[in-house]
């Protein structure tokens, strides 16, 4: 039986003691737009946007360009922060190195979720924040159990405790698009790396 990530998101917000800080690994504004709206009634929320994998270089500024504009005109519940990282598109090819024709949504993808939620989870223990999470899971195209069992390895890892989620369920993939209509975002055609776009416009997705 599949776990319904979810509804154990749900089950840690509810027996929270008092509002808690997290710190939300982000791929983009557009995914963390509903992911933000579910959580700022229960968290003071810091965006880590921390996305090696996203080439060519412009791309990803462009992205991180769009993520802070939204964390500036976001009407959130509670506090709204966000954290900067170095590029480390180095870091990222040595990771996959070997992995380059894995089929998109393989092995490739998982080193990937794993070096960019690693990263979120040791700078959630090293800042002192009281949870580590990822807007990865609000896409369809993201296997949402793989996503938040590597959460599981790094909440065991790390000690810092990981708010599971699967942010596609309630309509979170639609209600995504909607907010970034609203808050007129850029909406990129491929997940980040040269890989996926490659993918994408050889399947003229």
């Amino acid at each position: 039986m599949n776990e319904n990530y979810n509804n154990k998101m749900y089950d840690i917000i509810n027996n929270l003691n008092g509002k808690k800080k997290l710190l939300l690994h982000s791929c983009c504004a557009p995914c963390s737009t509903s992911c933000i709206e579910r959580l700022t009634k229960y968290f003071d929320i810091t965006i880590l946007y921390y996305n090696p994998n996203i080439e060519p270089k412009e791309e990803y500024e462009k992205r991180k360009k769009y993520q802070i504009e939204l964390i500036k005109k976001f009407n959130s519940v509670n506090k709204l922060d966000f954290i900067d990282c170095d590029y480390d598109n180095n870091i990222y090819h040595e990771k996959v190195k070997g992995l380059e024709n894995e089929k998109e949504g393989g092995a490739r993808c998982n080193v990937c979720y794993f070096l960019r939620m690693e990263k979120t989870a040791l700078l959630a223990k090293k800042l002192g924040y009281d949870f580590f999470a990822t807007t990865l899971t609000v896409s369809p195209y993201k296997h949402s159990k793989t996503i938040n069992e590597i959460g599981k390895i790094l909440e065991e890892k790390y000690n810092i405790n990981y708010l599971y989620s699967d942010f596609k369920k309630e309509n979170g993939y639609k209600r995504s698009i909607e907010l970034a209509k609203e808050y007129e975002l850029y909406r990129q055609d491929y997940c980040g790396c040269l890989y996926a776009k490659k993918y994408n416009d050889d399947n003229d997705i």
